[in-house]
């Protein structure tokens, strides 16, 4: 695409989504489907036979699941849609994390017999915080067990989302014939099993009441949202099909209404009404508030960018990669402003110049170029050293920096060793590009035993991350046993004085202040405020303490865990008119620190997951005994058609193996989710255990 017509895409007519959901609803087949109607792929790519455009690195393959966010794009009736395909794995959350800072709406695929899963909510929850509007989309309408009305009941439910449903599926399992748009009043049917493609039709005669029953249901919740619609539904008028889109473009996009679609990706069946319903609802990067940033030379001053060509640039960087075509790509997403190919370019986030070597539009992992971009545009970048995931892209002359991404903290270490001296180079080479692509991999040493340490989300992230050291970078290398990233805090409140008084000859160092550690509430984090009034201490000294208190707070005292759930208030404090620094009060912050968490009962925290079991009814007592041996406390079991579901809280240190063993012990019919729920005192034998006293 040429500059000229970077200029003229029509913003109105650009989407950018992202498919996200729970492991196993859907997500990659949706898409590929998705990429196939709209003339994008010519053969409809299966998970089973690993012929996926999406899923398109060989670990992904081999074992069915998505490990990266895929970038794609397609044409549908006059509009380009830019596609994220996420993971559905909490190993891998931050790959949706990222996904959803630069993508303006989502499709929810939810399983037509499940509903809302664990991992669902958890996505809702991320998209919640970045205030993406949604869709949902009911798959799987063919399965045994398939039931619609229930899936939009677990939304309510589960989520406390209204959604509202826009089509009305015809039938249901292998009676699954097609489905209905409330909106436009037209069925979709699909005449026979093996059909691809749908035949426009009236309502069938034997659903026109219940249609007629889910369109009025539909109007109701549109206009609660807009009150010239509500006049109109009370007054009896008629309400166009026109009116109703725009009402309820509006309210999807200001995340009043999530509307529902329905279908069976794997079939084909929706995916046409689907794409119809992404054009017509999700928001176009003119309908997203404009995104907001600071000044990098004084972050007090907030700035916007419009999704405007007349504005600055603004870019920002979400996601690296290593092709081994090209090398080193970096996925980024235009707000606002003209972005070139061959010109230099500033980083806001390390103040550093950058020159872009080359622009590309990715198609999963095949490439076109492209000489510039727009506002709204998702492209790949060549040529960027040192920009990372989160950082901001903009001309030297109109700096903004964007927010950043925030990223989980890894929950769980192993220890890996070269097995061979060459192998030791290649690994620290292969280490630092995985830890470049990936924001929740860190790769440390222990000092005292020389080992490196991998600290990452969960057992299956690492062993991926392992096995992509063997195939990408031919690294042979032996793995410890997984370790658990503890954390510390204060069980009491505790007040103590730091004080630095150095005098050496000219300059000395004086810094003096008195903190009060508090406990607070699992999940807060780390929390400091002042309680100084007056002229006690000049406010310049504050950040230096927080600053302080915060480094200090990265080892405890115990075993030299992070701490996490406490509060730090500023009560006291002195300062020197010539020797005080910045510096001097980082230091006595860190003293006061250490001191008032030896007065405060510090006690060793560990990792507790949510953990939901599905396991057919026969082993209910083996799987609850096996839970209850581990440390489990079990919140919740309900029926689920044949089978059990059993809602628990485990330690995460108890949860090694745990997949093997529940396929053991239930001759591999169970299956379960996992993700980190907060924080708990450890018991008084495994703390000893832990800190080896």
């Amino acid at each position: 695409m040429t500059t000229t017509s970077a200029k003229k895409t029509d913003l109105k007519k650009v989407r950018n989504i992202g498919f996200i959901a729970h492991i196993d609803a859907g997500k990659t087949t949706v898409t590929e489907r998705v990429l196939f109607f709209t003339g994008e792929t010519y053969k409809i790519g299966n998970i089973d036979e690993g012929t996926t455009v999406m899923d398109f690195m060989s670990l992904e393959r081999e074992r069915g699941i998505t490990i990266g966010s895929a970038a794609t794009n397609a044409q549908w009736d006059g509009h380009q849609v830019n596609i994220i395909d996420t993971p559905g794995h909490v190993d891998f959350t931050a790959e949706v994390e990222r996904s959803l800072r630069v993508l303006d709406g989502g499709v929810v695929v939810l399983e037509s017999v499940s509903g809302v899963q664990p991992q669902s909510e958890t996505v809702w929850r991320q998209a919640d915080t970045y205030k993406v509007p949604r869709m949902i989309f009911v798959n799987k309408m063919d399965r045994l067990g398939a039931n619609f009305d229930y899936a939009v009941s677990t939304v309510h439910d589960r989520l406390g989302a209204n959604a509202v449903p826009i089509q009305m599926p015809m039938g249901a399992e292998s009676e699954f014939a097609g489905l209905i748009d409330l909106v436009a009043q037209k069925a979709y049917a699909y005449e026979t099993p093996e059909a691809v493609e749908h035949k426009l039709i009236d309502i069938p005669a034997e659903y026109a009441e219940a249609a007629e029953e889910a369109r009025q249901h539909l109007i109701e919740k549109v206009a609660e949202t807009d009150d010239a619609l509500m006049e109109k539904f009370f007054e009896e008028e008629e309400i166009t099909t026109e009116e109703l889109k725009a009402a309820l473009r509006k309210a999807t996009i200001e995340l009043k209404i999530f509307p529902v679609c329905v279908g069976s990706a794997l079939r084909h069946r929706g995916v046409h009404p689907l794409l119809d319903a992404v054009v017509d609802y999700l928001p176009s990067p003119l309908d997203v508030d404009a995104i907001k940033g600071v000044d990098p030379s004084n972050e007090e001053i907030e700035l916007t960018r419009q999704p405007s060509t007349e504005e600055p640039m603004s870019a920002l960087a979400f996601k690296v990669v290593t092709d081994p075509h090209v090398g080193r790509l970096v996925y980024l997403r235009v707000y606002s402003g003209i972005l070139e190919a061959g010109v230099n370019i500033y980083n806001a986030s390390t103040r550093s110049r950058e020159r872009i070597g080359r622009l590309m539009v990715m198609h999963a992992d095949s490439r076109e170029e492209k000489t510039s971009a727009g506002p709204g545009e998702i492209v790949a970048a060549i040529g960027l050293k040192d920009t990372i995931t989160g950082h901001t892209l903009c001309p030297q002359s109109d700096q903004i920096t964007l927010e950043q991404i925030s990223f989980p903290d890894p929950v769980l270490s192993v220890a890996v060793e070269p097995k061979t001296r060459s192998d030791q180079e290649k690994m620290s080479t292969a280490l630092v590009r995985l830890a470049d692509e990936d924001p929740t991999l860190t790769v440390s040493s222990d000092e005292e035993s020389g080992q490196v340490i991998l600290a990452g989300m969960g057992e299956l992230h690492l062993d991926v991350i392992v096995e992509r050291m063997r195939r990408e970078f031919n690294v042979d290398a032996t793995v410890g046993a997984p370790r658990v990233a503890y954390r510390e805090t204060v069980t009491k409140a505790a007040t103590a004085q730091g004080k630095l008084v150095k005098q050496s000859g000219g300059h000395g160092q004086f810094g003096d202040c008195t903190l009060r550690l508090e406990p607070v509430e699992p999940g807060a984090g780390l929390l400091f405020e002042s309680e100084i009034t007056g002229s006690t201490l000049p406010r310049e000294y504050f950040r230096p303490i927080e600053q302080g208190f915060r480094e200090a707070a990265r080892s405890g005292v115990i075993a030299g865990y992070p701490v996490v759930d406490m509060k730090a208030v500023l009560v006291d404090g002195s300062h020197h008119d010539v020797d005080s620094s910045e510096m001097a009060f980082k230091v006595a912050a860190s003293m006061a620190f250490k001191a008032a968490m030896n007065k405060g009962k510090p006690a060793l925290l560990e990792p507790i997951m949510k953990i939901e079991v599905v396991t057919p009814s026969e082993f209910l007592g083996d799987v609850l005994g096996d839970l209850n041996s581990r440390r489990s406390q079990v919140q919740n079991m309900e029926a689920r058609g044949e089978a059990q579901v059993i809602s628990a809280f485990i330690p995460l240190a108890e949860t090694f193996q745990y997949a093997t063993h529940v396929r053991s012990i239930t001759t591999g019919r169970a299956s379960f989710a996992m993700e980190l729920d907060h924080y708990t005192a450890v018991p008084k034998n495994v703390a000893e255990k832990v800190t080896g006293s």
